[in-house]
Parts: structure tokens; C-alpha cells; sequence
């Protein structure tokens, strides 16, 4: 893919008075890239998208789209487009007209509209549909229309804002995997804001975690997932988040805070905190080598069922297979240390501490296999 689809950020800073709404941001993305901004609401992920659009004016740094500094730049100018949140359909233009409205202004030749509307419209599956309004479409066929405004303008970068919020969960899980095939079909440049991890491990060939204008951490999914650099990463993904579990000193090492007997982690690492995600705990209904717990609820969600225990002065969460009644009951857990993670006080990532490896038990309740707990 040429060059011209390269989207780079060097230093963007976007102040709202005398505060950093994005605080000295730099990524650099590659042609044919689908990469996710994701982040709560507030981090900045939208302003950074509205400043690569040019909806917004960085007050510093700089931003490049291919070869060329458009930092300055009119949105019209920088050879991209973009699918917003709500829908912005013209209500009493008819599908077709609402596709084609961008070529019409830019007044490209009504033989090559019909053209390029035909084939976008077979691309999207509106084909059926292209002499109805808005008002007579659903919403996952609107999001269609929209998709299918900016697919038409053949322009090598779309910038896509929270495009599937207004969707109820099974058409955002359709249109999750459209919007994927599209983008893989048409070697798109994609930057997509979301707030719901789901759809960052899902979509993202590349995920960009914010928080407070800046950026945590900028990886694959399964970077991610599987080694968050901070404390903030490994809560936001993963449904149920990572378990965080305070450590102080004991006798022989450090233990989680309130339940001394056994140690988890060297003495060193008194003072920061353990992750361990809740697919990645074996739970069993007795007394063993493990950490002592007491199972204080469940979650029952069909394919599995989320048990809530207490260890020590805390509430760790286990993700078991299938359906499990177990509260009141006493129990140990085990993990190993290749499934575990140290956070320091700061909430960074400590890989110079190695926790240690809890006696694995012959028999443990049920558990699902070792997938991505963001999956449903």
C-alpha cells in the first residue's frame, strides 16, 4: 500500500485552558493498519481523533499523513474520512442520496456516482435498499449507510468515532465483524475510538490504551492482555478485570494483606500488588497447599459461572466452567507464576520480581479453557 495512508503524531498536545485534554502523544501508524484508541471516557482518545481530522487544532506537536505535515491543515484537505457516533444522515435524502452527497459535492461526474455507488452499495449489502429514508432503516442498516458515505469517497484512511454506541449488543457484534471484513477487503487505514475493550481485542490489529491524555500502553491485544504494563491496563481489559491483590511483608516472603500464612511473592515485593486474572485461578473445595479462601457468592452466566472469594481483607474473583453453587464454603486456590503479574506502588508493571508458583492441586472444580476473558 503506498505511503500516503501513513498516519504519524509527534508530540500533539491539545490544551483546554490550563488543562491537558492530550498531553504530548506519539504513534506512528502503518498502511493498512486497524488501530484502536481506546480508553474511559475523558483520556482523550476522541480529541486525538478529531485532531488527525483537523476538527480540532492541536495547540502542539505535529501530525503527518503520508509524506506531509497537516498539522495546519483544513479537513478537506487531508485525504481521509470519518464515521462519526451518531449516524449524520441528511432525513430527507434517500439511501442513495446520502452515499453519494460527498461526491456530489465534490462534483465528480454523475456516470462514475452510479458507478462507484453500485459497487459500494453491493459491499455493504444496501443494494435493496438504496431508494428508502433513514427513518425506514434499522439501526444497524444506518450505520451501513454511513460506512458506506465514507467507503465511496475512496479515500485510503477512515477515522471511525465510537461508530457502533448507539447499536444494542447483538448488531454491534455483526457490525464488529463487518467493519473488520471491509477494512481487511479494501486495505483501509483505520483508526477507531472506542471506550469498550471488547471491541478493541476483537477489531484491533493494534490497540493504543489512554488515560489522562497520555498514552499507558501501545500493543497488540494479546500484549495487552496477557502482559498490561501498568495497573490501569490490566484493570480496564478483561471482563472481569485482573484481580489486584495488595502484598505486605510476612515471615517468609510477601503475603496478600490479611492472610499471612502464605507466601506468594520474595519479601522485595511487600508493598506492590499482585494480578492474577480470574480464568487463571484454580479453585478447590478443600483444604490444601494452596491460598486459603472462603467462597462468598456466585455469578452464574450460563457457559460459566464467576465465583467471588475472600482472601484474607479481599474479594478475588474465579471465572469456573458451567454452573457452580459454592458459597459458604471453605476452599484453597493456585496459580502458577507464568499466569501471575507484580505492580509496583505506582501501578507499573515489575518484571524483576517473579511471584511465586503456588503447588498446582490434582483435582480443582471445573474450569473453561484458557481463552481471553473479553471474550462472551
Amino acid at each position: 500500500m503506498s505511503n500516503q495512508s501513513r498516519i504519524r503524531l509527534e508530540g500533539v498536545t491539545k490544551r483546554w485552558g490550563a488543562s491537558a485534554a492530550v498531553d504530548g502523544i506519539s504513534f506512528d501508524v502503518t498502511p493498512g493498519q486497524f488501530v484502536i484508541l481506546l480508553g474511559p471516557s475523558g483520556c482523550g482518545k476522541s480529541t486525538t481523533l478529531r485532531m488527525i481530522a483537523g476538527l480540532e487544532e492541536a495547540s502542539d506537536g505535529q501530525i503527518h499523513i503520508g509524506e506531509r505535515d497537516v498539522t495546519r491543515l483544513p479537513p478537506g484537505d487531508r485525504g481521509l474520512s470519518m464515521v462519526f457516533q451518531s449516524y449524520a444522515l441528511f432525513p430527507h435524502l434517500s439511501v442513495a442520496d446520502n452515499i453519494v452527497f460527498g461526491l456530489r459535492s465534490r462534483k465528480v461526474p454523475k456516470a462514475e456516482q452510479r458507478q462507484r455507488l453500485a459497487k459500494v452499495a453491493e459491499l455493504v449489502d444496501l443494494t435493496d435498499y438504496l431508494n428508502r429514508k433513514p427513518a425506514q432503516l434499522s439501526g444497524g442498516q444506518r450505520q451501513r449507510v454511513a460506512l458506506a458515505r465514507s467507503v465511496i469517497s475512496e479515500h485510503p484512511i477512515c477515522l471511525m468515532d465510537e461508530p457502533l454506541s448507539n447499536l444494542d449488543a447483538r448488531l454491534r457484534s455483526d457490525m464488529r465483524r463487518e467493519i473488520k471484513a471491509l477494512q481487511s477487503r479494501l486495505n483501509m487505514t483505520v483508526i477507531y475510538v472506542t471506550h469498550d475493550q471488547v471491541e478493541a481485542m476483537s477489531m484491533g490489529d493494534r490497540v493504543i490504551l489512554m488515560q489522562h491524555g497520555k498514552i499507558v500502553q501501545d500493543g497488540t491485544p494479546d500484549e495487552l492482555y496477557n502482559r498490561p504494563a501498568s495497573a490501569f491496563a490490566a484493570s480496564f481489559i478483561g471482563s472481569p478485570a485482573m484481580n489486584l491483590l495488595p502484598l505486605v511483608a510476612g515471615e517468609n516472603g510477601a503475603v496478600i494483606e490479611g492472610e499471612p500464612s502464605t507466601p506468594v511473592a520474595p519479601l522485595e515485593a511487600a508493598g506492590c500488588h499482585l494480578g492474577i486474572r480470574p480464568e487463571d485461578v484454580e479453585l478447590r473445595i478443600a483444604p490444601g497447599s494452596g491460598v486459603p479462601a472462603n467462597v462468598l457468592s456466585e455469578e452464574y452466566l450460563g457457559a460459566d459461572t464467576i465465583a467471588y472469594v475472600a482472601v484474607g481483607s479481599h474479594t478475588l474473583r474465579v471465572r469456573l466452567s458451567g454452573k457452580q453453587t459454592l458459597t459458604g464454603q471453605p476452599c484453597s486456590l493456585y496459580w502458577t507464576s507464568e499466569n501471575t503479574h507484580l505492580f509496583d506502588a505506582e501501578g507499573l508493571r515489575r518484571d524483576d520480581l517473579t511471584p511465586t508458583r503456588l503447588p498446582s492441586s490434582s483435582r480443582s472444580i471445573p474450569r473453561p479453557p484458557a481463552v481471553g476473558s473479553f471474550q462472551h
